[in-house]
């Protein structure tokens, strides 16, 4: 029997703990159907942990997760923690989490779904051809840099960029566009930034490893104006940490709704970070009416790149997207399927779909199903 593969849960705030329900929900089906075994460790952040230890990002929760073989991660933050100073508010305990674990590699996949094209909101033979994939520098930049504080009457952030850290991303890119269509666009604020200017030469340099891939730069402003004029022209987008915050909210709009958007954050070492790209939603808790699609494809990246199973992190996406097909919609996107509603379809889905291709092979084994040509 092969042995339990240890996931750190961290539910969060809001909706966090309803859309992490329905997206182990899945990953069960999923470890049922592919012959591997998944154990969970609850352990609290952001408001949740404040409330229950006092800091955003306790030490067991490091020391939890570092014990872990994957982290998954619902949502941090609220109105309930608004008057606490930056430091001490929520969503530092996910930034300080991201530098812990060394993600530095944050994958925001994106693609509009056949039966969801109507949502979107461009034209449809404009949006259709979506499928690209923003890889965003997660543990540098303006979010992290120093100094950094308030004065009377002022405040200051600092954007702050070695060459390496550019250069380990990049290549994440590139070696991520060899397996897609072979196009990276690198984006920038280089007629401004000193640290995009070492971005652009940084990114050059890397290119050179990979002659298979073609690399492109793209100013900031223009390659926001392009995702909503043509997003159909990119592959995969390399950008520094706020650019990439921003630009990955924009493509996500393209799809109908940020809640279908998953994410990874990989570093050189697991365990690495899976969370959907959404937020904490507050005035949709405990509603039952929060889209767990992003969580469900973020188990789905779990799946691939912590566990290696390809096939079985596939069945996934293919489970979500025929459940859409079939009808089923989130709220957010215009249908009256509840939470939990979705993460049954799609856990039943998975398990139809394995007990299908099951048959199949006994069938063909058997002579009474024509081998592939």
């Amino acid at each position: 029997m092969p042995a339990e593969v240890p996931i750190a849960l961290l539910p969060g705030d809001g909706i966090g703990p309803e859309v992490i329900r329905e997206s182990v929900k899945v990953l069960q089906a999923a470890a049922r159907t592919s012959g591997f075994l998944v154990a969970f460790t609850e352990l609290p952040i952001g408001g949740a942990a404040i409330e229950a230890r006092g800091v955003p990002f306790p030490e067991e929760t490091l020391r939890g997760c570092q014990a872990a073989s994957a982290v998954l991660l619902g949502a941090v933050g609220g109105p309930a923690w608004d008057h606490l100073p930056g430091p001490a508010r929520p969503e530092a305990g996910l930034l300080q989490m991201r530098r812990a674990l060394g993600v530095f590699a944050n994958l925001r996949p994106v693609r509009v779904l056949p039966a969801l094209v109507e949502f979107s909101p461009l034209r449809a033979e404009v949006a259709a051809p979506t499928d690209l994939l923003i890889v965003r520098e997660l543990i540098g930049g303006v979010y992290f840099g120093q100094p950094r504080g308030r004065t009377t009457d002022g405040a200051v952030d600092t954007m702050r960029y070695t060459a390496g850290e550019i250069a380990r991303v990049a290549r994440v890119a590139c070696s991520l566009a060899r397996q897609r269509r072979g196009k990276v666009t690198s984006v920038d604020k280089a007629n401004v930034l000193e640290t995009s200017r070492l971005w652009r030469e940084t990114v050059d340099a890397v290119a050179r490893e990979f002659p298979d891939v073609t690399v492109e730069h793209m100013l900031v402003d223009t390659c926001a104006l392009q995702l909503v004029r043509t997003p159909g022209q990119f592959d995969v987008i390399v950008t520094e940490n706020m650019f990439g915050d921003i630009l990955s909210d924009e493509a996500g709009a393209i799809t109908g709704s940020i809640g279908m958007l998953p994410s990874a954050s990989l570093g050189d070492r697991p365990p690495f970070l899976y969370e959907p790209v959404h937020g904490s939603a507050p005035t949709l808790a405990g509603r039952g009416v929060a889209n767990p699609v992003g969580a469900i494809l973020s188990v789905a990246l779990l799946v691939r790149h912590s566990l290696g199973h390809v096939e079985a992190s596939r069945a996934i996406e293919m489970a979500v997207e025929q459940v859409l097909a079939d009808g089923v919609r989130p709220r957010d996107l215009g249908g009256q399927a509840s939470t939990v509603e979705i993460g049954d379809r799609v856990a039943e889905k998975v398990i139809r779909m394995a007990l299908s291709r099951s048959h199949d092979a006994t069938m063909l084994r058997a002579g009474h199903l024509p081998k592939e040509t």
